[in-house]
């Protein structure tokens, strides 16, 4: 068990959060939850011993092992990923060769009734003590097993991880976490670089060989199918909730509304005895009510609410200009780049106002794929746009091609019209912009910050042809929210690339699976489609 007791952390005079105290038990699946900015990461990092509270301590047993996954990290580019991966296994590894070499030694000395040839018996017998109380392990297979559970393949495991993108560095740092079988395991945002294949297994290793596992996720379906309780970090404080996340939904919202009942009451009785006190302060009969009165004003404490969602914001695009009946038609598409296949004769039709997901292991040719629709790379095959096809493209770097020396409000004052340009602010609110912070210039937002602004700026331009690619990422969950909400009555087309189970079921219609080299028509539901894949991944097994 894991004890974080009476933790405070301050910034700048302001308290993150006060004297916050819970247990982490062996075997306990926690989320945690709470806003942007609440304090989450700011946690998870002083349980991981990576940051220190301005007061309060975090304790654990002797030899407690700790494993933390950060959002953002870079794996070293000296050794290839098998290797890399491998370094899990570094201290069993370790203590195996120094066994090795002091039996070696011992061997080759002649000095046996030395003090120094005690010793070294000595010390070999501790270290073959501990190491044989392990169980054997064949780490090669074990390597094997989680890189290829992870989405890597065979190919994958001799390249130099300098090879790699962020995402992928990522897995093989999640894959040594999880090698190295912790008593508890820390991810910060896990699922942001896995595909939905991934998520899936990982999922599977969390629920049954995982010790205790605390996750920050905005993945609701992952939070959902792997926790069994939540933590909120909310103004300053916790609750801590036996549940998991769908049913504490249903908690936090009980104990809002019975906040502000209470809230109420408390008012009705400050404005009452206010009342009394200004009408009664200069009459000598009633000082001693008075000043018995002003003294329980004083000594009250009072009701606080809990972030209600102020922002009731319901985000609309603009009306889609009428397009054609077949927005895109792909015919016999092939790509390849060197002797590397992406895909081969793959043929899609997409009706005028479809809503499609682009799903399939990363690098298995969506994003390529979107680059073809939009004309940005060559290929084989044909691919049409439809009458007065107008695309709006979100893609993975769109944060990147924002004007930055525009402040967050002029980027949106700039293309906003009509209506919407009195909700500027609300509209900004909805997507975490507050207060100052609309006017702080794009280039010293976070990446994340500049994502949720490039989405607004793709809210306000009117197209029918939406393309998507890998949108929320960045976001959280109420934003999500707001933002499948608007895509459900857009009445254009769209296409979206997404592992976010939650964020597509009831966005979709249609599936369009990459994998294989190929690209195959599922006419289901995301959730319809994963029902089926469970079935053809068992009969693959049995193969």
């Amino acid at each position: 068990m894991i004890s974080v007791d009476n933790v405070t952390v301050q910034h700048g005079g302001t308290a993150l959060f006060s004297n916050i105290s819970f247990a982490i038990n062996d075997n306990d699946k926690i989320a945690l939850m709470g806003k942007n900015g609440a304090g989450k990461s700011t946690l998870l990092k002083i349980i991981a011993g990576q940051s220190k509270p301005t007061s309060g301590a975090v304790s654990a047993p002797k030899g407690y092992v700790v494993a933390y996954l950060p959002q953002h990290l870079l794996t070293a580019d000296d050794c290839t990923v098998f290797e890399e991966t491998a370094k899990a296994f570094s201290s069993y590894l370790g203590m195996k060769e120094e066994i090795e070499r002091i039996n070696e030694e011992l061997t080759v000395r002649t000095d046996y009734e030395s003090e120094d040839y005690y010793k070294l018996i000595e010390k070999v017998s501790e270290l073959s003590e501990k190491f044989y109380a392990i169980e054997e392990i064949n780490y090669e297979a074990e390597v094997e097993k989680v890189l290829l559970g992870l989405g890597f393949v065979r190919d994958d495991f001799q390249r130099s991880t300098s090879e790699f993108s962020g995402g992928w560095r990522m897995r093989i740092e999640l894959a040594k976490i999880l090698l190295q079988k912790p008593d508890l395991i820390l991810l910060d945002e896990p699922t942001n670089h896995l595909d939905i294949e991934s998520i899936q297994w990982l999922e599977e290793f969390l629920m049954n060989k995982a010790k205790a596992v605390v996750v920050i996720s905005h993945d609701r379906a992952f939070v959902d199918n792997i926790t069994t309780r939540t933590i909120e970090v909310t103004m300053g404080r916790i609750y801590d909730y036996k549940a998991k996340y769908s049913h504490y939904l249903e908690l936090r919202k009980e104990r809002r509304e019975q906040q502000q009942k209470q809230y109420e009451e408390q008012q009705k009785f400050i404005a009452e005895t206010t009342q009394f006190i200004e009408r009664f302060k200069g009459t000598y009969s009633k000082t001693l009510q008075v000043q018995s009165r002003v003294k329980m004003l004083e000594k009250l404490e009072i009701v606080e609410v809990d972030e209600v969602d102020t922002s009731a914001l319901k985000l609309r695009f603009p009306p889609s200009p009428r397009s054609g009946k077949y927005p895109v038609i792909v015919d016999e598409m092939s790509k390849s780049y060197g002797d590397h296949v992406v895909f081969k004769d793959a043929s899609m039709t997409i009706e005028q106002g479809q809503k499609v997901a682009f799903v399939g292991k990363n690098g298995e040719g969506k994003s390529t794929m979107i680059k073809a629709i939009m004309g940005e790379i060559d290929f084989n095959g044909k691919c049409e746009l439809g009458h007065n096809a107008m695309i709006g493209y979100f893609a993975q770097n769109q944060a990147s091609l924002l004007d930055e020396s525009l402040s967050i409000f002029e980027t949106i004052d700039q293309i906003a019209v009509g209506e919407i340009r009195t909700k500027i602010k609300d509209l900004l609110g909805a997507f975490m912009f507050k207060g100052d912070d609309i006017n702080k210039k794009v280039k010293v937002l976070s990446g994340g910050e500049k994502t949720r602004l490039a989405m607004i700026k793709l809210l306000l331009e009117p197209v029918n042809l939406l393309i998507l690619d890998e949108p929320t990422n960045h976001l959280d969950m109420k934003t999500k929210d707001i933002i499948k909400d608007a895509l459900k009555d857009f009445d254009g087309t769209l296409i979206v690339v997404s592992h976010d189970r939650d964020f597509l079921d009831g966005l979709v219609t249609k599936v369009f699976e990459f994998g294989n080299k190929r690209v195959k028509e599922h006419f289901e539901d995301i959730n319809g489609f994963l029902r089926n894949k469970k079935m053809e991944s068992l009969k693959e097994v049995e193969r």
